[in-house]
C-alpha cells in the first residue's frame, strides 16, 4: 500500500484487517509525506513543522529545553541559533562531509539536542551510544559504525581509541561554535552536501530479534515519517504544544524520535542529566510538566511508591508508555492512584525508528494491555511461526510490520538483515503477538523468550504482570531455568517491597492460583533490582546467567 492511498473496500473497518490480503491495515488518517524527490533533512522537516514560513514565523517564545539540574534553559530562538552556528562551524572547521559518521558518547544535556539537529543537517549520520557502556562494547560499536570523530564528555573521553578526533561537549571551543563566536561565526566556505530523504540520518544501537548488538541504520525518511504522523495524531486531537519531562536517555530511539517530536510540536522540554525517581518527581512539580514518556518500570514504581505522596504531580495529565510491555495489571493500579492521569501505551521497535502502534485519545487507553492500533501508514501481518501462514485477529503469532518508518538494514551485518527483511519490505519483529476485532495490538511476549515447558510455550511477560500485581512485590523478572524432565521450568526474581517478608512459597502459590499447572513458577530468588536496559527492557541474558552460576554469586 503506498504511504497515502486509503485501505480497499475488502478492509474491515473495524478490525483493520483484509481477508483477502491477509494484512492489517491502520484506521488512522494516511499521513502525506513530502515527496521523496525533495531533498530534506530529518532535523529541517521538524523545524519547518515548528515554524511553517521561517521568512514570517518567528520561533516561539519560550523555553525548548530545560535543564531540570542546572534550571539552564535553551529558548527555541536561542536552540535554532545555535544549531546553524554550530552546523556552520562543524562544516567550516572539521572535514566532515555528508554521509560520515559522527559517534556521541555523552549524558543527556542542553548541548545533545543542538548537537543532533545540526549534524543531521549536514547529513553526518549520528550514532549516539550509551555513556555507562563498557570499553568492549563501545569497541564492538565503533567497529559496526566506523565514525570519523566522536563528540564525547571528559569523564567518558577516556573509553574512545586516542586515533579518533574527540570533541569535548563541554570545552570553551565547543561553545564558541554553537554560539558562532570567534572565527567560527564565517560564511561557509563551500556550501554543504544537499541531503536528500533516503540518506542515512543515524545508526542507532540494538541487540535486534537476535544476537548481539547491531548497528541499525535508519534514514531521514525514517525519521521523517514517524515526525510527520505523531505531528499530524497532536494536531488532530487539538492538543496545545506544552511541558513535557524526557526521563528517557536521549542515545535511545524513544528519547531520539521524542526529541524530533518536541522541536516540530512547540514543545518545552525539561531533560534530566541523570534519572533519579525523586528528581523525577521533583521536577514534575518545579515545572508544572504535563506529559513525560516513561518505561513500564516507572509507571510501577509511580503505582506502587509512596514516595510520590510528598510531590504535587496535579499538573501531569499524561504519560506515554513504551520500550517494553504494560501489563493490564500495572495499568490498572497506576489508573488508581492517578485517575486523572491517562497512560497512553505505545509499541515500537529500534528497527522502526520506535514507531508501529500507539493509543490516542481516552477511549483508547482503556484497552488495557493492548499497545494501541497501528500507527500512520503502518500495515502488519500475524505469521505462524512454524508455517509462515498469515493469520486472522484473535490469532497468536509473530508480528510484521511494514511502513516508511522501517530502517535499511543492519550495518555490516547482511545476513541478519536478509534474516529481517523479506524482499517485499516486511520487518520480522520476532514478537509474539495477536490483533483483537477492533484492531489493538497486543504483545505477547519475544519469541526467542518463551519458555518451552514439556510440550507447552509460557510467557515470561504473563506471569511477570501476576507478580508485579502483589502487594509485597516492587518488581520481577521470570526466566527459563534448565530442568531434566521438563526442559525448561519457569523461575522468577523478585524484588520485596519495602517492609515486604514475602517468602519463596507464598510467591509459588500466589501464582500457581491463577495459572494453568504448566505455567506455574517453580523457583524463586529474590534480588534488590532487576537488571534492565535503559528503555525499560528486562536483561534477561543477565538473570538466566546468575542463576546458572554458583549459589553465592550477587546479581
Amino acid at each position: 500500500m503506498a504511504e497515502t492511498d486509503a485501505p480497499p473496500p475488502s478492509v474491515d473497518p473495524r478490525s483493520g484487517f483484509d481477508s483477502r490480503t491477509k494484512i492489517f491495515h491502520s484506521l488512522r488518517p494516511s499521513v502525506p509525506l513530502p515527496p521523496l524527490h525533495l531533498p530534506l533533512s530529518s532535523a529541517d522537516h521538524a523545524i519547518s513543522l515548528l515554524c511553517p514560513s521561517t521568512a514570517a514565523t518567528p520561533p516561539p517564545d519560550k523555553p525548548a529545553f530545560i535543564n531540570s539540574t542546572t534550571g539552564l534553559s535553551l529558548s527555541f530562538s536561542d536552540f535554532l541559533s545555535r544549531v546553524r552556528n554550530l552546523a556552520s562551524a562543524i562544516h567550516a572547521s572539521t572535514s566532515l562531509s555528508k554521509g560520515d559518521v559522527a559517534f556521541i558518547l555523552a549524558p543527556t544535556s542542553l548541548q545533545i539536542p543542538v548537537l543532533y539537529f545540526s549534524l543531521l543537517s549536514l547529513g553526518i549520520v549520528i550514532s549516539p551510544a550509551n555513556p555507562v557502556s563498557t570499553a568492549a562494547e563501545i569497541s564492538r560499536q565503533l567497529n559496526l559504525s566506523r565514525p570519523k570523530i566522536a563528540f564525547a564528555t571528559p569523564a567518558v573521553a577516556s573509553n574512545l581509541p586516542s586515533d579518533l578526533h574527540v570533541i569535548l561537549l563541554d570545552s570553551p571551543d565547543f561553545h564558541s561554535m554553537m554560539l558562532g563566536a570567534g572565527n567560527y561565526h564565517l560564511p561557509y566556505a563551500s556550501p554543504p552536501k544537499i541531503v536528500h530523504q533516503l540518506d542515512p540520518a543515524a545508526i542507532l544501537y540494538s541487540s535486534g530479534t537476535t544476537g548481539n548488538v547491531k548497528g541499525v541504520l535508519v534514514t531521514h525518511r525514517n525519521m521523517i515519517a514517524v515526525t510527520a504522523g505523531m505531528h499530524a495524531v497532536r494536531s488532530l486531537d487539538g492538543e496545545a504544544p506544552d511541558v513535557s519531562l524526557f526521563t528517557v536517555p536521549l542515545f535511545h530511539v524513544f528519547g531520539l524520535f521524542m526529541c524530533l517530536r518536541a522541536v516540530a510540536a512547540e514543545e518545552t522540554v525539561v531533560l534530566m542529566e541523570r534519572f533519579d525517581f525523586a528528581g523525577m518527581l521533583k521536577a514534575i512539580e518545579t515545572y508544572k510538566v504535563k506529559y513525560m514518556p516513561v518505561s513500564p518500570p516507572l509507571v510501577v514504581a509511580m503505582a506502587k511508591s509512596p514516595v510520590v505522596d510528598k510531590y504535587d504531580l496535579s499538573s501531569l495529565i499524561g504519560v506515554g508508555c513504551g520500550g517494553a510491555p504494560l501489563s493490564k495489571e500495572v495499568a490498572e493500579k497506576f489508573a488508581q492512584k492517578f485517575p486523572n492521569v491517562m497512560v497512553f501505551q505505545g509499541y515500537g521497535l529500534t528497527e522502526t525508528f520506535g514507531s508501529v502502534s500507539r493509543a490516542v485519545g481516552p477511549e483508547e487507553i482503556q484497552r488495557y494491555g493492548a499497545t494501541g492500533r497501528l500507527a500512520e501508514n503502518v500495515e502488519a501481518k500475524i505469521v505462524d511461526p512454524e508455517t509462515g501462514e498469515p493469520l486472522p485477529p484473535g490469532k497468536q503469532g509473530e508480528l510484521l510490520v511494514r511502513s516508511p518508518s522501517i530502517m535499511r538494514g543492519y550495518v555490516g551485518d547482511e545476513v541478519s538483515t536478509a534474516a529481517t527483511l523479506t524482499s517485499d519490505g516486511w520487518l520480522k519483529t520476532g514478537d509474539l503477538c495477536y490483533f483483537d476485532e477492533d484492531g489493538f495490538l497486543y504483545i505477547v511476549d519475544r519469541l526467542k523468550e518463551l519458555i518451552k515447558y514439556k510440550a507447552y510455550q509460557v510467557a515470561p511477560a504473563e506471569l511477570e504482570a501476576l507478580l508485579q500485581s502483589h502487594p509485597g512485590i516492587a518488581d520481577a523478572a521470570v526466566i527459563p531455568y534448565p530442568d531434566e524432565e521438563a526442559g525448561q521450568i519457569p523461575m522468577a526474581y523478585v524484588v520485596r517491597q519495602p517492609g515486604s517478608n514475602l517468602s519463596e512459597s507464598q510467591v509459588i502459590d500466589f501464582v500457581a492460583k491463577q495459572v494453568a499447572p504448566y505455567k506455574k513458577i517453580r523457583r524463586v530468588a529474590f534480588v534488590d533490582a532487576i537488571p534492565k536496559s535503559p528503555a525499560g527492557k528486562i536483561l534477561r541474558k543477565e538473570l538466566i546467567k546468575h542463576s546458572q552460576s554458583r549459589p553465592q554469586s550477587k546479581l
